[in-house]
């Protein structure tokens, strides 16, 4: 007959079960997670007792988890290494291994004790009482020569423990529910709950005898193993997706954090399709036991895109969401991770450029984002970014580093022009000088990329500049026949800021244009037309409008300019409509006329006098 034998527990873990019992109403669930994830530890305990050739009880009964239930108990059996007396006692009533003074602390610290913190600490084990009244733990070390015990407690005051004959290797775990607790005997929820957390445990987990971890963590696994139908299977298991992804990335590290992670970039833009932003699908892992779906500081919010699996033995089990933000550790793992991601593409868009077009084309848009919120990535996003380019046929892009190698000698800057689509581009009056000189102009389509350069600063060593801002200057060996000398065009120029007045900053001849009579340049020598209109678009509606500050640039050859120099002797009435309308078309062309009304009467009015003259 064997004697009971009772144990106090120690005031930390009175302390610890209080609290569990008491304060710890949300995500009850946990205590699932955590008692299998013990379950699996010791498991993977007794796998490697036995390879290293130690003479263990039962050596044929390999290691698994099952899980049963009755109408208000769960039992959650493993085959692992066991425990003996001496480790129940420490394990189970001590704060010796639990780190139960740190979670103390932790949650002492925070307003809203969360069960998120449990596994943290190592304290799993205490979760049980949040939902059972009564536990019973059933233990047969592995040792050869050990005898069961077992061990029991209501989580108040302390636990008995007595010796248990005929007990199999392992350990076992029953949890007597309370009243509002019930829920958890039933199979569905635990199925759920399973699923969610310990999918990927590395032994068969069985619930009422029904195996439930089918689909085997393949970011554990060498890459020469896995076949590619194998990663396409676990991509449609995880992103819910039946098309195969565009990329997938799947490496292992060891330094400065042990990580094993595979990543997967989906076929479509899924925000482009009418759906809602996008958050992450990348779940983190601890030994393949989920800490946390879709977790949040994984990696920057501008890879929301990516959909995997992140899994580190260096992240404490189950870590909150708030210390998550703050931990030292998860910032060096979104360092690490994103770092290699984007290595990856760098290589990827080397190797495949078709297959990186494609990406560019549904992803750019983050890619950009992340170059003007993410300081530590830029340059390296920058590298990735596409464009077309003057010198290209129309749909091929190219990099800042090719067209930085096919710079000619004296050119020291990289040139870019924004404009709504090539054609627009092209005949744009800013980029007469580049054509004019041969020199390559980057083409831009996407408003946004007005920040993106403007965040980048420089590329390959050469800075960036718009080609609005450009001081560059048409060279030619003779003025062109019929052009005004250059005092009448400075004294036309100044006729024209006198007749529009606070219109414009200043007027002046220009030796940058080619085919078109005027442009407008922001007076402003850090603004551009683009910029502007992206700023107008973000201003609050009873924000009152800037008055525009622009200049303007004539062209003294342009036929225009040379008849409404004479005009404006013969007829300086007219003579200023026509300089108001020089205005405003250049205006047009920068995309900076925002009420057309008074140019179109004044058109009109322009129409109607040239038809009179004719007739």
């Amino acid at each position: 007959m064997s004697t009971t034998e009772k144990h106090h527990f120690q005031a930390e873990i009175q302390q610890l079960l209080d609290i569990v019992i008491h304060s710890l109403y949300t995500d009850k669930e946990i205590f699932v997670r955590e008692l299998i994830s013990n379950a699996a530890d010791a498991c993977e305990k007794l796998r490697f007792t036995q390879a290293a050739g130690t003479p263990v009880y039962q050596p044929d009964t390999a290691p698994g988890i099952a899980i049963t239930t009755g109408e208000k108990t769960i039992t959650i059996t493993d085959t692992g290494i066991g425990m003996t007396h001496g480790e129940l006692v420490e394990n189970l009533g001590t704060i010796a291994h639990s780190g139960t003074k740190a979670f103390l602390k932790q949650l002492a610290e925070d307003k809203k004790p969360d069960a998120k913190l449990i596994g943290q600490f190592g304290v799993g084990f205490y979760s049980a009482f949040m939902v059972a009244s009564n536990v019973t733990v059933l233990s047969r070390s592995l040792a050869p020569d050990e005898t069961g015990w077992r061990w029991t407690s209501q989580g108040t005051g302390g636990y008995d423990l007595e010796a248990a004959a005929d007990l199999p290797r392992g350990t076992s775990i029953t949890l007597e529910l309370k009243e509002d607790a019930l829920e958890f005997a039933k199979s569905a929820t635990l199925e759920q709950i399973i699923k969610r957390y310990s999918n990927f445990v590395q032994f068969p987990i069985e619930l009422n005898g029904k195996r439930l971890n089918t689909v085997q963590a393949i970011w554990a696994r060498a890459k020469s193993d896995i076949k590619p139908e194998e990663y396409n299977e676990f991509y449609r298991f995880l992103g819910h997706d039946q098309s195969e992804p565009l990329y997938r990335l799947h490496f292992t590290a060891d330094a400065p954090l042990a990580i094993q992670a595979l990543l997967f970039v989906p076929e479509r833009n899924f925000e482009t399709l009418g759906m809602a932003r996008l958050d992450s699908e990348v779940n983190l892992y601890c030994k393949k036991v989920m800490i946390q779906a879709k977790a949040k500081g994984l990696f920057p919010d501008w890879l929301r895109f990516l959909k995997g699996v992140v899994d580190s033995e260096d992240l404490p089990l189950n870590i909150s969401r708030e210390t998550m933000q703050d931990s030292s550790l998860l910032k060096r793992l979104n360092q690490v991770l994103t770092g290699r991601f984007l290595k990856f593409l760098d290589e990827q868009a080397d190797k495949e450029p078709a297959t990186y077009q494609k990406f560019y084309e549904q992803y750019n848009r983050f890619l950009k984002e992340g170059v003007v919120s993410d300081f530590s990535h830029k340059e390296a996003l920058g590298k990735l970014l596409r464009y077309e380019s003057s010198t290209l046929p129309k749909g091929t892009h190219t990099s800042f580093a090719e067209y930085v190698k096919r710079l000619p000698e004296g050119q020291k800057e990289v040139y870019y022009l924004i404009g709504a689509n090539r054609e627009a581009v092209e005949n744009s009056p800013y980029y007469e000088v580049f054509q004019a000189r041969k020199f390559e102009v980057l083409f831009l389509y996407d408003p946004w990329d007005e920040f993106v350069m403007e965040h980048l600063h420089e590329v390959e060593g050469k800075p960036l500049r718009s080609a609005e801002k450009a001081e560059l200057d048409v060279t030619e060996p003779t003025p062109k026949e019929g052009s005004l000398s250059g005092e009448k065009a400075q004294g036309l120029a100044e006729w024209i800021k006198q007749t529009l007045g606070d219109r414009v900053a200043a007027v002046r001849p220009s030796k940058r244009l080619v085919d078109s009579p005027a442009v407008v340049l922001d007076a402003d020598k850090f603004m551009t037309s683009t910029m502007r209109r992206i700023m107008k678009s973000m201003k609050r509606d009873n924000e009152p409008d800037e008055p525009l500050k622009h200049d303007l640039e004539i062209n003294p050859a342009h036929p225009i300019m040379t008849r409404l120099d004479a005009m404006r002797q013969t007829d300086p009435v007219l003579a200023g409509k026509v300089a108001e309308q020089v205005l405003d078309s250049a205006r047009v062309a920068a995309g900076l006329l925002e009420d057309p009304r008074a140019m179109l009467k004044r058109i009109n009015e322009l129409l109607e006098q040239v038809l009179t003259v004719k007739s």
